[in-house]
């Protein structure tokens, strides 16, 4: 296993689905770590030996009061959306880490991809989704930081990182509650496109690897597992894991769930309606633990029992759930 001497380490963020695994993974490494967020998640506990600090990672005189001009070792962030809150990281950092990791998106890759499996050097072009254009920039931006300034960045590229609240489909909840109901769920395309699906623990094991490590720096990486089943696997396993033996499954096409549900639309045809397969060859080769060890026919139990435990999460989009009766009215009368 890939361990290092013990670093200071800032996570802004570090309480999310993607965060909150490699914030523990680094304690237990004997790291010091440091989590700056607005403290109000109670879904995810901070280890009791993180330091914490508070303020909106979007609220850039908040941030610089809360760090008091300290420096660490390594910054972590898991909050920056936008090209111009990146710069002003490049300036509050500048000097005061060793590494400065962006958390990008493997979703800014080239929709559909022209070859796979996609490789770090895949092409950046997404005109879909304006969430995956603003991550490219704000890679544009540590790019010409390293390139001009030396400084110490890295860019980490995560695909569908999951943990046990975040249920993949497009409906979330709302398609188990629909399969309980013995109503159908609307798969987009044909539902025989892969999906790369990695659990937010063995992304830990991927991400916490680089921190420290020298060979890193000034790089980009891609970080998910090799588990890629297709979308009808992803829904039979949820519906396994929510008593439901024969689930329904309407077919439709993901141009026409775009026009009936708009707000899905970029994350549909700018990521989730292209099989996406990806090579972790590089990664692997500076943290050879790395790997799969939770694949999604086991985490959807998981999930349904987290979910059958807090009600309150149960959350259902009366809008969503309608335009799913409008889409499945659609298809059957074809």
């Amino acid at each position: 296993m890939t361990t290092r001497n013990p670093q200071s380490i800032l996570f802004i963020g570090g309480s999310g689905v993607i965060s909150h695994a490699s914030v523990a993974r680094a304690v237990t490494q004997g790291h010091r770590v440091t989590v700056l967020n607005r403290g109000r998640t109670s879904q995810r506990p901070l280890p009791a030996d993180v330091e914490t600090l508070v303020a909106d990672a979007t609220d850039h005189d908040a941030v610089d009061a809360a760090l008091a001009g300290r420096e660490f070792d390594i910054v972590a962030q898991f909050r920056a959306f936008a090209p111009e809150h990146v710069a002003r990281d490049v300036a509050r950092f500048t000097g005061r880490t060793g590494q400065y990791v962006f958390i990008s998106s493997a979703s800014a890759y080239q929709k559909p991809p022209a070859r796979v499996p996609v490789t770090e050097s895949t092409p950046l072009v997404n005109p879909f989704w304006q969430y995956s254009r603003d991550k490219i920039a704000g890679e544009d931006v540590l790019v010409r930081a390293v390139r001009d300034g030396g400084f110490p960045a890295t860019i980490v590229r995560p695909s569908h990182t999951y943990d046990r609240t975040l249920i993949p489909t497009t409906g979330g909840w709302a398609d188990v509650a629909r399969m309980r109901a013995g109503k159908p769920v609307v798969v987009h395309g044909d539902g025989t496109t892969q999906w790369t699906l990695t659990h937010t623990e063995d992304f830990a094991v991927g991400f916490v690897g680089l921190l420290g490590n020298p060979l890193a720096v000034g790089d980009t990486f891609q970080i998910m597992g090799t588990h890629a089943p297709t979308w009808n696997q992803v829904y039979t396993w949820l519906a396994a894991a929510a008593g439901v033996r024969e689930p329904e499954l309407v077919h439709v096409a993901s141009e026409t769930i775009a026009r009936v549900l708009p707000d899905d639309g970029p994350g549909l045809l700018g990521d989730k309606a292209h099989s996406m397969v990806f090579d972790c060859t590089k990664l692997r080769a500076l943290v050879p633990e790395f790997g799969t060890t939770i694949t999604y026919d086991q985490a959807a139990y998981e999930q349904v029992a987290w979910y059958d435990a807090h009600p309150q999460a149960q959350r259902v989009d009366a809008a969503q759930d309608a335009g799913f009766d409008r889409l499945v009215a659609h298809a059957r009368s074809l």
